[in-house]
């Protein structure tokens, strides 16, 4: 006998225990051997990281698609792993050594140091795995990968190796973000703009004359960085600027340090801003950057690591500077400082001489390290890049060719936005945890790549023999000298930004460098799911590398997901107190519940608007399908080895098996186009409305009658559209669903776990004559139950239902099933009429005419009074909502779940006026 409920609680880990033991989703069984492979490689999460909703939601995603192919048939590896996650896991670690009051990490040394992250791994790291499998994830946990297994780091090697010497790797000096309190530089991703209430300053730079002296006029500039003009190399106007177009060639003293530099004419200054003049400060600012390039200016570093104040020694800041009085207070006061006490000494020595021309208040953004907390700084400094714009032109005529199709269609254009304009990317990464970098330099000053030190060390001795630093002898003795090798080379101390090894993920889990055999079955993939915000730091890079590896795109589909934020739109973060927390929400209503909750609201394009009680109410949808499987077991609906869909007689039964089929090819055609949402709703449908609210219930007058063939006959149906509707929810609903099949398996005993069946094949089990019958029936109790719920009929009143002018086929149709059609819509009677009678509501139902009598049950007068109150309501409330959305100071201040909220309080206006507007055309 079936439990009452169903508990989520108790059942999850034991059915998850299950298939395991079947090894339910191990890629390569036998019995598939010859089947057409699926593969999908999981976005591996931080291995600090814990289960949060972007997760749930990519997760359960990719769990429905890999479930459902499964089901078809197919040999299916769904691709697990973790990424090492340089920063966080190196933060996480050093904090621990602190609070337990151990040495840091410069005093243990580098060594010593990974022992104890590597023991943090293998005691803490990847709690995120166990989540994942609470989730219901149907991964092949037995091949579970880590960015820096060995597998990984021999292709991250072979990768570097190879670019590096096809040109596509090199050493250069730019600007990269520099995380002052990390020392380190990051990835954009890793760096969050906060608005911040500032000012912005307005210096006078006095023009020179001639001889470089200072003169009486002045060109003023504007800065939110005063302490950066320290490293100006010239001021920039518009060449359109008529204001200052005599100026262009002039030069300006700089204030503070006497250094000349030049009026630069560059479309980058714009004139409606401010003055229309701008500082130039190249080497403190990514824009300036650029602008010094085209015009050969100098770069001026001005701070070190830790964004302090280098002036003392600095050749760059010093060259070409005549020594002047203010040059020699700006060494003395200003350098060391940090560069907060730096700005406030900059101000007061500009304030002293007079050359703050004006002060306002100004809001913009800044850049803060997602980590670390402090102000991001533009740094120039010696970093290791890739040349992704070679790179990125196979990848760009990959999406073009449609090689790779994303979807949503429309991400193809932020794609193409970022490939078109992409700059080198900076892999360097100073930290130690990490891919160290396979380059050694030599004491005369060359760097050797290679896959490893004895590699690197035969190729320095053959090139110092060549360039006659040693002689043949000399190189062999000590190539052949441990002692003398071992102190020649130094390696690069930094370490490969994570994005590198993410992004040979779908070859390196496959065994790329090696030829094996699931690269040749299984590369490319099948899809990638991910979140639209790494398209540029993942999906482009796995692109650029599997293109250029592999000779072929990584993936034949990227589905991108987008956000999930709190009900009211706002994104989730944890100042502002709105995270849900996916795990609790598996706790208290189950896994089942959650990921149908997801999938339902992953409409393509828009983010998903996260409320408890929408898991809930699909916790409800679970126990409308575990009290189904209950009604079927009261009535001894059992399945019968043998049973033919094809030849049921009952047109109840034929019915529900064309509604059961038309309802898996909704699904299927869905899922074809990754529309989740609408496989979700559709399958919602069939087993809510039309199996259990439908079916079932027209079913008990058969199931409560007499035996007989009928009644045997609809029994097996509806336990065999019941097994059906387990398979149908399987991808979405894993865990209530096995657990039934396992249950209705005692009477029928199944060949394997519900994760390995069939899906089903009912092709041809569409009935129109069948559909036409009942679909008549369900239409008529449905306008009926409508029309009496739009007008406020009593729930107890029995009313007649007149049928206006119905053919003899409608008549002999509604005579067969007067009993269920009274019962189910309250009717007293139904009559056949030429005319309909006077204060009726009308109502068309599959093209037959129908007429409610309502006079004495409703005063009509009353209810026309009540509708158009309402009307105008509604209308008045959209006339408000619309000046809103039309005033376009409203659009532009108002946060953008704001102006979403609007949108859907218009829609449900709108709605709501539709509704009572087709009541009152009902009333006549």
């Amino acid at each position: 006998m079936m439990d009452k409920t169903f508990d989520p609680a108790a059942v999850e880990s034991r059915i998850a225990a299950e298939w395991e033991a079947a090894g339910a989703f191990r890629a390569g069984r036998p019995e598939r051997a010859s089947a057409a492979p699926y593969t999908i490689v999981i976005p591996p999460p931080n291995v600090t990281g814990s289960l949060h909703m972007g997760h749930a939601l990519n997760n359960t995603l990719q769990d429905i698609l890999c479930r459902y192919e499964r089901m078809r048939g197919k040999d299916v590896l769904w691709q697990p792993g973790t990424d090492h996650a340089g920063i966080a896991t190196q933060m996480v670690v050093e904090r621990q050594l602190a609070a337990a009051g151990e040495p840091g990490r410069r005093d243990l040394g580098r060594e010593a140091f990974l022992e104890k992250v590597w023991a943090w791994k293998a005691e803490s790291g990847g709690a995120i795995v166990n989540q994942l499998k609470r989730l219901g994830a149907s991964c092949d946990w037995s091949r579970e990968r880590f960015t820096m297994d060995d597998g990984s780091s021999r292709a991250v090697l072979k990768a570097f190796v190879e670019l590096y010497r096809a040109g596509l790797i090199y050493k250069d000096k730019r600007l990269v973000n520099w995380d002052p309190k990390l020392l380190t530089a990051v990835s954009d991703i890793e760096v969050a703009a906060q608005t911040v209430k500032g000012s912005l300053w307005h210096f006078k730079y006095p023009l020179a004359d001639d001889n470089g002296a200072a003169t009486d006029e002045f060109i003023v500039v504007a800065t939110t960085r005063p302490e950066t003009m320290l490293g100006d190399t010239a001021v920039a106007v518009h060449p359109d600027d008529e204001r200052y177009a005599h100026l262009h060639g002039r030069n300006v003293l700089l204030p503070l340090v006497g250094r000349l530099i030049p009026i630069v004419a560059d479309s980058y200054s714009d004139p409606e801003k401010g003055s229309g003049a701008v500082k130039i400060t190249p080497a403190h600012d990514f824009n300036d950057f650029e602008v010094g390039a085209r015009h050969n200016l100098p770069l001026v570093n001005i701070l070190d690591a830790e964004a302090r104040i280098i002036l003392r020694e600095n050749e760059a800041f010093l060259e070409g500077v005549i020594e002047n009085d203010d040059l020699s207070e700006t060494l003395d006061s200003l350098h060391g400082l940090s560069r907060e006490e730096a700005r406030k000494a900059v101000l007061a020595a500009m304030e002293a001489r007079g050359l703050i021309a004006m002060i306002e208040p100004h809001e913009h953004q800044v850049p803060h390290g997602d980590r670390s907390g402090v102000v991001i700084e533009p740094w120039l400094t010696d970093q290791w890049y890739v040349d992704a714009k070679s790179l990125a032109e196979p990848a760009l005529a990959a999406v073009r060719s449609g090689e790779t199709v994303f979807v949503p269609k429309n991400w193809e254009k932020t794609f193409f936005d970022w490939l078109e304009n992409i700059q080198p990317w900076c892999i360097s990464r100073q930290l130690w945890w990490g891919h160290q970098i396979p380059a050694w330099y030599s004491p005369w000053g060359e760097v050797y790549v290679a896959e490893d030190e004895e590699e690197a060390l035969a190729d320095a001795l053959a090139d110092a023999a060549r360039r006659g630093i040693y002689s043949d002898e000399e190189a062999q003795a000590i190539a052949e000298d441990p002692g003398k090798a071992a102190g020649l080379l130094t390696r690069d101390e930094d370490v490969l930004d994570t994005w590198f090894s993410s992004g040979l993920w779908p070859m390196s889990t496959l065994g790329w460098p090696e030829e094996n055999n699931d690269l040749a079955r299984r590369y490319p993939t099948d899809v990638l799911v991910t979140g639209f915000d790494i398209i540029f730091f993942w999906v482009a890079r796995m692109m650029m590398f599997g293109l250029h590896f592999q000779k072929e795109v990584p993936f034949r589909h990227v589905y991108l997901h987008a956000l999930v934020r709190d009900e009211k739109g706002a994104k989730m973060s944890k100042s502002k107190g709105n995270v849900i927390d996916p795990l609790h929400l598996i706790e208290t209503y189950g896994a089942d519940a959650l990921r149908f909750t997801l999938a339902a609201m992953a409409a393509q394009g828009r983010d998903i608007k996260m409320a408890t009680s929408r898991v809930e109410g699909y916790r409800n949808f679970a126990t409308k399908l575990w009290n189904a499987a209950r009604f079927a077991e009261m009535n001894d609906c059992v399945g019968r080895p043998g049973f033919n869909p094809t030849r049921v007689k009952e047109v109840l039964n034929r019915w529900i098996l064309g509604e059961t089929a038309r309802a898996l090819s909704e699904v299927e055609t869905a899922l074809a186009a990754y529309k989740f949402n609408e496989a979700a709703q559709a399958a919602y449908r069939f087993v809510w409305n039309i199996f259990c609210d439908w079916h079932l219930e027209l079913t008990k007058p058969l199931l409560q009658g007499p035996d007989g063939p009928a009644k045997q006959e609809t029994r097996e149906t509806i336990a065999f559209v019941l097994d059906q509707a387990c398979k149908l929810l399987h991808p979405f609903m894993p865990f209530i669903t096995e657990e039934l099949w396992a249950i209705k398996g005692e009477f029928f005993p199944r060949e394997s776990v519900l994760a390995l069946a069939l899906w089903p094949d009912l092709k041809g089990l569409e009935d129109s004559e069948a559909e036409a019958e009942v679909g008549w029936v369900v239409d008529v109790v449905s306008q009926v139950r409508s029309v009496r719920a739009e007008m406020n009929v009593p729930a107890g009143a029995q009313v007649p239902l007149a049928m206006v002018g119905a053919s003899e086929a409608e008549e002999r149709r509604a005579e067969r099933w007067d009993d269920v059609l009274r019962r189910l819509a309250r009717l007293s009677r139904i009559d056949q009429v030429a005319k309909a009678p006077p204060q009726s509501v009308q109502i068309l139902a599959r093209g037959t005419n129908l007429a409610l009598p309502l006079e004495g049950v409703i005063d009509f007068a009353a209810e026309r009074a009540r509708l158009e109150k309402g009307i105008a309501a509604e209308q008045k409330e959209i006339g408000k909502i619309d000046a809103k959305l039309g005033n376009a100071d409203f659009l532009r201040r108002a946060p953008e779940e704001v102006v979403e909220e609007n949108q859907e309080r218009r829609d449900l206006a709108v709605a709501k006026l539709e509704k009572m507007t087709a009541a009152l055309k009902l009333l006549g």
